[in-house]
């Protein structure tokens, strides 16, 4: 009897890791076509329904994974940070590269002007008139901003205990958050590709007391 109770329990684990799979799949689609749908349409077009019809999932499917909709974008909140921290944490997995710090900044400056940071824009603007997402957005923010800064420090090589060394650092990532908000409006790599030679050259100057080199 206890050979057909332990094959009857066996078989209900197998049935249930299938399922709890399928669940993980559609609450990753219901986050992805969260983000999609506010960097392409903004907190206001960005409705369960909407989001629901993107993932290709109905929109009871979706209240049984966010009841609400602030459920489903605290939860797309946390995911855009988880996303752009894997990102950061990427850009030079094996520090190849960077010691070039015209390639970090440019890096550095692809990430702000990515969908991911778009998205993040659209979550902040949308925080300001919800008082249920400012909190989580506000403190998820803060966390990304430091590991930011840290990731950068790192891959500059930057010495903090130099004079001017971390607020340059600081002021990089400042205009590259400002390069993210100007690229919504238009598409300027060319201007960019200039401000990022510059910023270069200004690291170089700043962080090793040297006159800037130049990067080809």
């Amino acid at each position: 009897m206890g050979g057909v109770s332990g094959a009857v329990h066996a078989a209900d684990r197998a049935e249930r890791v299938p399922k709890q799979d399928r669940s993980r799949a559609t609450r990753q689609r219901l986050l992805e076509a969260a983000v999609a749908c506010l960097a392409e349409h903004g907190w206001a077009g960005s409705t369960v329904a909407v989001v629901a019809e993107r993932a290709g999932v109905s929109r009871g499917a979706a209240q049984h994974h966010f009841p609400t909709r602030e459920d489903l974008f605290t939860a797309a909140v946390e995911y855009v940070a988880e996303e752009r921290s894997v990102a950061l944490r990427a850009l030079f997995p094996e520090r190849a590269g960077a010691d070039d710090r015209h390639a970090v900044v440019a890096a550095l400056v692809d990430l702000y002007t990515g969908p991911l940071f778009r998205a993040a824009l659209h979550l902040w603007v949308a925080a300001s008139d919800e008082e249920q997402l400012r909190g989580r957005v506000t403190e998820l923010e803060a966390r990304v901003g430091r590991e930011t800064h840290r990731i950068a420090v790192d891959l500059l090589g930057a010495d903090e205990s130099r004079p001017g060394a971390r607020e340059t650092v600081q002021g990089l990532l400042d205009m590259a958050r400002g390069l993210g908000l100007a690229n919504l409006l238009t598409d300027d790599a060319a201007r960019r590709e200039r401000v990022v030679e510059q910023w270069a050259r200004l690291l170089d100057g700043v962080l090793d007391g040297t006159p800037g080199r130049h990067h080809g």
